[in-house]
């Protein structure tokens, strides 16, 4: 490991070990919620993971360090920092050049977990092909990047605001294999049900490390992601997910928002337009990402060992 990245002790003495390990993005407390909800979330989640035996690895960029494995101070000081920036792969070197501190995308935190040696990462939705796609070319970074990173990871699905049938033609073109938890309903983040199907499910966290394996035999370098559906009992009403949704876009089309700031902004829409029920979806979602992903990380460790 290049000591460009700082890998904590706990993590790297897991990995070593065969150890089970779960890996955690940071943008979602730095970008993607309120305060003090980011920090209690940061370190609920963290709690949850190594309750089931599994090494938490929350990964961001400290002080321009790329690091993997937040202490509790970090995570609390990146959940509490005006000045973090959101860092995708590209923006990686940047902030270690300026000595910025970042929350990173999933396509950064994949990126540097694998460089760890990390293999199953939690987030909670992914990025995908934005509606428009077809003029703007706007398509997140998250794809191609998991395109090229043998990991697990376990999602929501894609955002429910971008195009997700043109994401998952991309995902088919990119040869990232996915399979659904239980369901062949690909999940749209806020609502259990995007209205795309998918073709495999996948019944128990044993199941996914196997087909990883089988991946891993065979010399395939690319993302098993692993769509695990918000509990039906706590998505968003289905209706208002639709109705919010077809407002926040008309807004966003008259406002000219675009490209990259289309994300923050239609996400906040939600958030106002739904008086918090979409971020109670979202964190009801994320818990459970990171649940079966730490149980998928024990049946992956259990296979090598």
């Amino acid at each position: 490991m290049a000591e460009s990245v700082r890998v904590s002790d706990a993590v790297r003495e897991a990995v070593r070990a065969g150890r089970p390990v779960l890996a955690l993005e940071s943008t979602i407390l730095t970008h993607g919620l309120p305060r003090p909800a980011n920090e209690e979330l940061a370190l609920e989640t963290e709690e949850r993971v190594r309750a089931v035996g599994v090494t938490p690895a929350t990964i961001g960029v400290v002080g321009g360090t790329p690091t993997v494995g937040l202490t509790t101070d970090e995570l609390v000081a990146l959940s509490r920092d005006d000045t973090a920036v959101k860092a995708s792969l590209r923006d990686i070197p940047i902030a270690v050049a300026k000595g910025l501190s970042a929350g990173t995308t999933v396509a950064a935190t994949a990126y540097l977990a694998v460089r760890a040696g990390v293999r199953v990462f939690s987030t909670g939705g992914l990025g995908g092909v934005h509606r428009g796609a077809e003029t703007s070319f706007d398509e997140s970074a998250d794809l191609g990047t998991l395109a090229g990173l043998p990991l697990i990871v376990v999602s929501a699905g894609v955002k429910s605001i971008l195009d997700i049938g043109l994401t998952l033609e991309r995902l088919e073109t990119l040869n990232l294999s996915v399979v659904g938890y239980g369901t062949t309903d690909y999940p749209g983040f806020y609502v259990a049900d995007s209205g795309f199907d998918i073709e495999y499910s996948i019944d128990s966290p044993e199941e996914a490390a196997r087909i990883a394996a089988a991946r891993d035999a065979l010399g395939i370098a690319s993302t098993l992601l692993v769509a695990n559906p918000v509990a039906a009992e706590l998505q968003l009403s289905p209706e208002l997910h639709d109705r919010v949704l077809a407002e926040a876009l008309s807004s966003a089309e008259a406002g000219g928002i675009r490209g990259h700031d289309s994300t923050p902004y239609l996400l906040d829409y939600f958030a106002r337009s739904t008086g918090g029920e979409s971020m109670a979806a979202n964190l009801a979602a994320y818990r459970g990402n990171v649940d079966l992903g730490a149980r998928i990380a024990a049946a992956l460790s259990a296979i090598d060992g």
